[in-house]
């Protein structure tokens, strides 16, 4: 009986040590770059619900595919735009409509129970209508030391 109150106790204290960035995608905007590539905006809110701060390492985004008779569809990684490319985005294509969210990118920090709404670009090598037709799109936040959380849309 002791040990369970002590493993009990030990993980009440621990639960707010667990890094792992959540939230959920808000909108995603696309466009198509030639016949062969697309971008997407997406605009997101990410939240950190343990006690220390996550700076960002790494944003990705992938986009899986419509598996048709297999479950599991093709996936296809995108190559995250840098905020003065995604100024331009916006500022040659209107039809994107309003930057409403800043752009998340490496070292900006997530403080502890933060929430927090944010956006990315992410080119992808594969035409406008197959992008449309995702299955979902996967957002993935690494932290510098290492711990990841996924944002996960599905259509």
């Amino acid at each position: 009986m002791v040990i369970v109150i002590a493993v009990a106790w030990v993980l009440y204290i621990q639960r707010g040590a667990h890094i792992e960035p959540a939230g959920k995608i808000l909108k995603v905007r696309t466009i198509a770059m030639d016949e062969n590539s697309s971008v997407a905006v997406i605009d997101f809110r990410v939240e950190n619900s343990s006690d220390y701060t996550v700076i960002v390492k790494e944003v990705t985004a992938a986009v899986e595919e419509q598996g048709g008779k297999d479950p599991v569809g093709t996936l296809h990684e995108g190559a995250t735009a840098a905020q003065t490319d995604t100024e331009r985005l916006f500022k040659y294509y209107p039809v994107l409509g309003q930057k409403f969210n800043d752009t998340l990118k490496m070292h900006d920090r997530i403080k502890p129970h933060e929430t927090m709404d944010r956006m990315i670009a992410v080119r992808f090598e594969i035409p406008l209508v197959q992008l449309d037709a995702r299955k979902r799109l996967k957002l993935k936040i690494e932290d510098v030391d290492g711990p990841s959380g996924e944002l996960i849309e599905t259509k």
